[in-house]
């Protein structure tokens, strides 16, 4: 048995020294990179077997890549499992367990994945949520050494940063915004004084009135100006829905009926499992949105069928700006030389076992989508699914050995370039996750490792 496993490994090796030595020739120009991160997208996408979801752009690009039916996230919540994925390290090592830590405290001279292909000739341009900026270094928004020039932003005007546009609350939230000499903390300001947000609105509006039109708009301007320059690029966009609220042009609504929603097959706890392994589906319950019950118990049938009617109405929205990014590529005839990924950031309960966000351990939070074109018109492994377990550590070895890049010593995930080439391959056995309870002083780590039929968790 030992002889075919040594001859894989080998020919695996090969693989990734042949794509790479391609990669690096003499006069041949490295491909680009569309880095789509979403946020809170859970694998409810038409090419993950959805039959309900309108996910046409992202199973578009599912058919010209590899879709990874199981793949998982290190710790399902924004800050820490971006702070992982972007530096190939898992939060055991970045000690980015929450959202106040930042990683350049604790690892001043990490190199990022943006950063080590800037590194190596790469125009980096990011817009949008890609790190959370909480846990990087305290910047308004993402990692200045990342990227090639300034991060580009928006604006916190109360009319389209997260969406409410229904005129009363319009009115009073530029009212709070003037009173305080625009001095104030954006939504955070405009919440504590009106006691509370719309969870969910959809109003007839154009998409660029919400922030994922915008952050696909912005892409689309700077695209022609990277698609013509001599460098390669790395184009990262990160879309903030389908995040709470569930805001969306009124257009994506419609795409659904309320009364076609599916609430949670299975809605108690998990018989003999720890107190510590659920959460109260604070985010959600925290007073920050108005109409949501605070406390224990089971949301209303109809408020949780509003609640997933927008969570899908979020998912079609930011699937239509995916669907903008690669139409552009093709309009710029960079389509056959980009390599495209796009991750969910991780999971999100819907009700499942009576919980809603994310901040667990169990599948529904930690399984999330991971799409991988080596070109956005399609090429090897066209419309293929991957059913053995990765990582999102995986993915900073596998873009540089498909750039042909080096990969920095200390990266802790695997290349899943010998699944790109062959689906049927796998390069683990088993994926890990964690999540912690408590503070510094009485930190308990919960650690999962699943496979396509099987999870173990541990807390110690």
């Amino acid at each position: 048995m030992r002889a075919p496993l040594i001859l894989l490994t080998f020919l695996g090796l090969a693989t990734c020294l042949a794509t790479a030595a391609e990669n690096s020739a003499p006069g041949h120009r490295r491909p680009n990179v569309l880095f789509i991160a979403v946020d809170d997208l859970k694998p409810m996408l038409g090419c993950y077997g959805d039959k309900t979801i309108r996910t046409p752009n992202i199973d578009r690009l599912a058919a010209s890549g590899t879709v990874f039916l199981n793949a998982y996230c290190q710790q399902a919540v924004c800050g820490p499992t971006r702070a992982s994925l972007l530096t190939g390290l898992r939060p055991d090592t970045t000690r980015v367990y929450d959202l106040k830590t930042r990683i350049r405290d604790i690892l001043p001279d990490v190199v990022t994945l943006p950063q080590h292909f800037k590194n190596n000739g790469y125009q980096t341009v990011g817009m949008g949520k890609v790190f959370d900026p909480r846990t990087v270094n305290g910047q308004v928004k993402d990692d200045p050494v990342s990227w090639s020039r300034p991060y580009i932003q928006f604006d916190k005007h109360p009319d389209n940063a997260l969406g409410f546009m229904e005129p009363g609350f319009v009115a009073r939230a530029k009212a709070i915004q003037e009173a305080q000499g625009g001095k104030g903390d954006g939504w955070d300001s405009v919440r504590k004084e009106l006691g509370g947000m719309p969870a969910t609105e959809g109003e007839d509006v154009p998409d660029d009135a919400y922030d994922d039109g915008n952050i696909a708009k912005a892409a689309l301007a700077v695209l022609p100006e990277l698609a013509a320059a001599d460098d390669p690029f790395f184009l990262a966009v990160g879309f903030k829905k389908p995040h709470l609220p569930f805001v969306a042009p009124q257009k994506y609504w419609d795409l659904y009926r309320r009364e076609d929603m599916s609430l949670a097959e299975f809605t108690t706890l998990p018989q003999g499992a720890p107190e510590i392994a659920f959460q109260d589906s604070w985010e959600l319950k925290n007073g920050t949105y108005t109409g949501i019950p605070s406390g224990p118990g089971l949301l209303p049938e109809d408020l949780q069928r509003e609640l997933i009617h927008g969570y899908m109405a979020c998912v079609s929205y930011t699937d239509a700006q995916v669907g903008k990014l690669l139409d552009a590529l093709a309009d710029q005839g960079v389509a056959d030389t980009t390599i495209v990924v796009l991750w969910g950031d991780h999971g999100w309960h819907l009700g499942d076992h009576g919980m809603w966000c994310k901040h667990t351990n169990y599948e529904q939070a930690t399984h999330a989508p991971l799409i991988i074109a080596k070109s956005a018109s399609g090429g090897t492994g066209d419309g293929a699914k991957c059913a053995s377990p990765v990582e999102f550590v995986d993915i900073y070895p596998t873009l540089c050995d498909l750039a042909g890049l080096p990969k920095p010593a200390a990266l802790e995930g695997a290349s899943l370039v010998p699944i790109l080439d062959d689906p049927s391959a796998k390069v683990r056995d088993t994926a890990m996750s964690q999540y912690p309870r408590g503070g510094e002083q009485d930190l308990t780590m919960g650690y999962t490792w699943c496979d396509a039929r099987y999870r173990y968790v541990e807390w110690v």
